[in-house]
């Protein structure tokens, strides 16, 4: 769902800023991540950067100074990063965010369709028993996404282990 924010005579509406699941957001770095006024127009309290010192990366604790606070994921979009050693802290700290009342958090990558999506696929299959088609489907009721085949068969290979 895209929100409006207006200030002054200029409104900006988000229309990469996908809200799917209660109090998380995605989108792409060249949305709403950088613009700490925008986050704060939300009421984001955390980020959750799964493009994190990587190429056209901004953000970091530094950036989001003590308005918001800021977790990086150092992560390739290439099917040959293994991303499984960051599903399980992504997830956690996604659900430690959501047991926060009042927050709410932006997860992103650099166009918000593989590595944000992965690692939120991941918070649903480990914190809500979601299959991994049962959490591309729930993201995919207000968000294309796309992860790499590489992140898909880690996911599986998440799925199978929970499973067990």
């Amino acid at each position: 769902m895209a929100k409006s924010i207006s200030w002054g005579h200029e409104k900006w509406t988000c229309e990469k800023c996908s809200y799917f699941f209660p109090s998380v957001y995605m989108t792409d770095t060249r949305a709403a991540a950088h613009d700490r006024h925008c986050l704060w127009k939300l009421g984001i309290t955390h980020v959750l950067n799964s493009n994190h010192g990587k190429m056209h990366a901004q953000g970091s604790h530094a950036f989001y100074g003590k308005t918001v606070e800021y977790h990086g994921v150092p992560a390739d979009d290439t099917p040959s990063f293994d991303m499984s050693p960051y599903f399980r802290p992504s997830a956690d700290y996604i659900h430690e965010v959501l047991n926060t009342p009042g927050a709410k958090i932006f997860v992103h990558c650099a166009y918000g369709v593989s590595r944000s999506a992965s690692l939120v696929l991941a918070y649903l299959m480990i914190h809500h028993n979601f299959t991994l088609v049962d959490a591309i489907r729930k993201v995919k009721e207000n968000r294309w996404i796309f992860p790499n085949r590489g992140f898909l068969k880690q996911l599986k290979t998440l799925e199978s282990t929970l499973s067990k």
